[in-house]
């Protein structure tokens, strides 16, 4: 392989990596705010209502969709890694998707009916109107989820746009093993080939097409 062909290689291995930690730092910090209070919902008898109190809600409270698709998306990264093709693309466009939904409910989960609607769940008094509430919500955590869905976004996104470019995890652990040779035979020639078959892997190319 030429040396320019050796860098290529190098750059799309580390195109690869950099946009799996980005998704995968976006997917963490999806989790990380689900799990924060979002908003506050408090009541109390001066509103004619009984059991005065306060009911915090986190983001999976107000959202029940958003751990799993942070989830989902952080298995979809490793399905890029063993596909290839077509199919690759297809992941890109679900993580994107998966994107998307939380940056959807990143923005639902802010909205005073959402808020009081999981208050009345999460409350064990008696049942109260949405005017018995005055609700507080968190300037931090809705955002810091809406980030996430916007770096899945744009990391399925590139995956649509790049993924011919990158190599993959089939290519690296097969090569060691034997008999997959070309007809040159074992020496000279066909040693020459397979290398040649195994750096045309490692860019994204297929062999077999030409």
């Amino acid at each position: 392989m030429t040396g320019s062909g050796t860098a290529t290689v190098r750059t799309a291995r580390r195109s690869l990596v950099i946009w799996l930690a980005a998704c995968a730092a976006g997917a963490g910090l999806v989790l990380l705010a689900a799990g924060r209070t979002w908003a506050t919902a408090v009541f109390g008898p001066e509103q004619g209502r009984i059991g005065a109190g306060r009911v915090d809600l986190t983001g999976g409270d107000l959202v029940a969709w958003l751990t799993p698709a942070a989830l989902a998306a952080l298995a979809a990264l490793a399905a890029v890694l063993a596909a290839r093709g077509v199919a690759r693309r297809v992941i890109g466009v679900v993580i994107a998707l998966f994107g998307a939904a939380i940056v959807a409910g990143a923005w639902d989960g802010t909205r005073t009916p959402t808020i009081v609607a999981a208050a009345r769940e999460n409350i064990t008094t008696a049942v109260v109107s949405s005017s018995g509430f005055a609700t507080t919500v968190s300037q931090v955590w809705p955002w810091a989820a809406a980030a996430g869905g916007l770096i899945l976004v744009a990391g399925g996104v590139t995956a649509v746009i790049r993924a011919g470019h990158w190599p993959g995890m089939s290519g690296k652990y097969d090569r060691p093993g034997g008999g997959n040779r070309t007809p040159g035979g074992p020496d000279g020639g066909g040693r020459t080939g397979e290398r040649a078959m195994w750096d045309a892997l490692d860019e994204g190319v297929d062999p077999t097409s030409s």
